[in-house]
């Protein structure tokens, strides 16, 4: 008698382990399985089209508004935006700007790597800046440390939320996470290996150039992984019953802390 496969779940389950120095995220295995899995079919692409769109521009918009958030509560904010500051205080324009101008150069990186770009990844570069501009005009940083410590809480969970959003959508890892997938794709290196190595670098570069570090950094990369993981199964859109299948998210998830299992 023939073996019956369990269709896969469409909640996303990943494996976050502490052991590295960086928390291995949620993001890593969905931007993986965004940027590695097949090619979407004309129906999976029309799977809840409106749906995906509405909430990868919600989720990319708000994803803006916390980085923002968590640049003006000045207590650090995570890597890249470390590199963003950093880049706009020797160098001049916003620090939106910069989240804008550095997404495009690292997506150009994309190409010798023949990783392929969606929806979401072009939203991301788009979009993500000038969000963050506009935040960063709206709100003021306070003065006092518990309001502070208030706005950077607010804006990690309000990312993490972000993160489940635009991930969740199924229409395209961003910039940053495509360059990671892409290296593990061509180097055959671990993913928590490249990510960390990846992180260490910006970090480094954002800190000599006078981007601000501090606990907010570390807060971050402690808390973003479990809050993704717990956004990301509430905000992920299933495919339509019937559509041809999408990759989850999540990705297949090995023994190697969220590492997606190895095709043959």
């Amino acid at each position: 008698m023939a073996a019956t496969t369990a269709p896969p779940s469409p909640t996303p389950t990943t494996t976050p382990d502490a052991t590295t120095g960086a928390i291995l995220d949620a993001t890593t295995a969905a931007a993986t399985a965004a940027a590695t899995g097949p090619a979407e079919g004309a129906g999976a692409r029309r799977d809840r089209l409106g749906r995906r769109l509405t909430q990868l521009a919600a989720g990319l918009v708000l994803y803006g508004v916390s980085m923002g958030l968590m640049l003006r509560a000045s207590l650090g904010g995570n890597p890249w935006d470390v590199l963003h500051q950093g880049l706009s205080r020797h160098l001049g324009l916003s620090v939106g700007v910069w989240v804008t101008l550095v997404g495009a150069a690292v997506l150009l990186l994309w190409i010798p790597l023949r990783q392929r770009p969606g929806v979401g990844t072009v939203g991301n570069v788009l979009v993500l800046g000038a969000a963050m501009d506009l935040t960063l005009r709206l709100v003021d940083g306070p003065h006092a440390m518990p309001a502070r410590i208030a706005l950077l809480a607010a804006g990690i969970v309000l990312n993490g939320l972000a993160t489940g959003l635009y991930i969740g959508a199924r229409l395209g890892p961003g910039p940053r996470d495509g360059l990671m997938t892409g290296l593990h794709r061509r180097t055959g290196r671990s993913l928590r290996l490249i990510r960390t190595g990846i992180e260490l670098t910006v970090l480094t570069a954002g800190i000599l150039l006078g981007g601000t570090f501090g606990v907010g950094t570390v807060a971050y990369a402690l808390a973003i992984g479990p809050l993704a993981q717990v956004f990301l199964r509430w905000c992920t859109v299933p495919p339509r019953a019937g559509a041809a299948p999408a990759a989850d998210p999540a990705g297949p998830v090995s023994g190697d802390a969220g590492e997606p299992a190895r095709k043959g």
